[in-house]
């Protein structure tokens, strides 16, 4: 017999397989003997109380064995001699359009400008140990495209966009933990992340298609007419005539400014923009669990989000890091960016996320000028000071995104390191004499934040901070502290498409995707953005 059973029960027994074996043999009145399989179909910690309770939904196995796996698993074909779709990279939103092209029998030509995951890894190793920025391989750019080496995290509200279960029984497919498929806040972990990414990659090649590394496309091919994309052209000369899937990640600034030029039809969109904001995670622990103790025996590393109204913008924690690092996540030289990620454990000694404040076009003209006239006395900035004041450019966000990297790499001594301040001295308007140590390796640098950071940010986090404070006594204190700037939450802008073919609106063949085109937020919705796009290059190609 199979049946489904709905507990809520304490962590030691929700996460002790033996316990939790007899506390369900006891709920249905059965032996603990007859009890053949326990499979979870949902899980989730509500903290919300002193007493700590875990919710489950459990599948289990009466003198019944369980079918060998928890999810169907997709054949796919081989391609080797169908029609072509080049795929410009490798992020989630690419590999997934990769994949499910081939399930619609098609071939699809991974084009990507970084190297395999593999290989980036020592790329992104000497951002933090030598300062060095290859603009081409880094924390934004290679196979996995941001998400490989920024958490793994697969949680997803964006569940009218598709199927979230399909991606995740993908990911299980590939190598990932069936535990994500029931877990309520799924995570992978940059430690893992990566075999499964080969997986994926190596089911592409094996099935007919291509994968291309160190391949940054640089230009569109255009019909006579320009009426229509019929491939790409690469920086070393190489060209693939196919239809084009455009996923190429929020941080391809150089690819905006081409596209732009090219006259493809781009407009600005809002972005959240802040800092990293670093805790030790056994107090976030104490805070989240209500428990001096902290975690305890069971109970992993814990987890918030904090959301508030502050002057007509959200102010919100973003991508939130339990037992993680923060990371260097610059994609060129003059630039300091900041990022998250945790490995699988979450066993880390601090905890992190992005706290950020929303920023729209409109705002440029009117808190954000000041930041952005100073800037332009930059002389780096002076080319862009026309551009920044033509209301109609749709790269202005991303000139915003310049400039605060820009600052804080000045701030930070010209360097990777980080401009730093302590949680309570930036609310207070005060110079940290010194900070506290954090897991950011490039190393910080004591900086007065609540001075040079936009005034538009930063006094729109300073009363964020005093309000998610007052909501968790301990949350706003000295032992934490801001590493500036977490500024790539998005794509600054949106490459417009026909909401019902997610063609170009204007090109036939390109169709933009994923994070980068702005139309997904992470690693979920970007991957089911990619298979949507796969099956709009599918249904035009069989109209022809």
């Amino acid at each position: 017999m199979i049946t489904t059973l709905q507990l809520r029960v304490t962590p030691d027994i929700a996460f002790v397989a033996s316990t939790l074996r007899r506390h369900v043999a006891q709920e249905l009145s059965v032996e603990p003997h007859e009890i053949r399989a326990l499979r979870p179909k949902k899980r989730s910690i509500d903290a919300r109380q002193r007493t700590i309770f875990v919710n489950l939904t459990l599948e289990v196995y009466i003198n019944e064995n369980p079918c060998t796996t928890a999810y169907e698993r997709i054949d796919y074909p081989d391609v080797s001699k169908s029609r072509s779709v080049a795929v410009v990279g490798a992020g989630p939103a690419g590999l997934f359009a990769a994949l499910r092209l081939i399930e619609l029998g098609i071939r699809p030509i991974v084009l990507e400008r970084g190297r395999d995951v593999r290989a980036r890894k020592a790329d992104c190793a000497r951002i933090s140990r030598e300062h060095v920025v290859d603009p081409d391989s880094n924390y934004a750019f290679g196979e996995g495209g941001a998400g490989a080496y920024s958490d793994g995290k697969l949680y997803t509200r964006s569940k009218k966009r598709g199927d979230v279960d399909r991606i995740l029984r993908i990911f299980c497919q590939h190598g990932a933990s069936t535990d994500i498929l029931a877990d309520a806040h799924p995570h992978i972990g940059t430690d893992r992340l990566p075999a499964i990414i080969e997986a994926m990659r190596e089911q592409i090649k094996s099935c007919g298609g291509e994968v291309h590394f160190l391949t940054r496309v640089d230009r569109l091919l255009f019909s006579a007419d320009r009426s229509e994309v019929l491939g790409v052209g690469c920086a070393d000369g190489r060209e693939f005539h196919a239809p084009v899937i455009l996923a190429i990640g929020h941080s391809a600034r150089d690819t905006y400014r081409y596209l732009r030029a090219a006259g493809v039809d781009v407009e600005q969109k809002g972005v959240a923009m802040g800092v990293r904001l670093e805790h030790p995670s056994c107090l976030i622990d104490k805070i989240q669990y209500h428990n001096p103790m902290g975690r305890g025996k069971y109970l992993p590393a814990a987890e918030y989000a904090f959301v508030q109204q502050v002057g007509g913008r959200g102010v919100y924690s973003f991508c939130m890091c339990p037992g993680g690092y923060v990371v260097p996540a610059a994609t060129a030289d003059e630039q300091l960016v900041v990022n998250g990620m945790s490995p699988s454990s979450r066993g880390g000694k601090w905890s992190n996320s992005g706290m950020v404040v929303e920023t729209r076009p409109e705002d440029l003209d009117g808190e954000l000028k000041p930041f952005l006239d100073e800037a332009m006395n930059d002389d780096s900035f002076a080319a862009l000071h026309a551009d920044i004041d033509d209301r109609g450019n749709p790269l202005r966000m991303m000139y915003l995104q310049e400039a605060i990297e820009r600052a804080a790499w000045i701030q930070g001594g010209r360097s990777q390191c980080a401009p730093a301040q302590r949680m309570a001295d930036f609310v207070n308007g005060r110079l940290s004499a010194d900070l506290p140590r954090t897991s950011y390796a490039p190393g910080v640098i004591a900086s007065p934040l609540h001075f040079w950071i936009p005034r538009f940010i930063g006094s729109r986090l300073r009363e964020g901070f005093a309000v998610f404070g007052r909501r968790s006594r301990g949350f706003l204190t000295n032992e934490a502290v801001l590493i500036a700037a977490e500024t790539r939450t998005s794509a600054p802008l949106r490459i417009t498409r026909t909401t019902d073919t997610l063609r170009h609106i204007r090109l036939s063949g390109l169709y933009p995707c994923g994070e980068g085109a702005g139309y997904a937020g992470g690693i979920v919705s970007a991957a089911m953005d990619g298979e949507r796009c796969a099956e709009a290059v599918a249904a035009a190609l069989a109209e022809k």
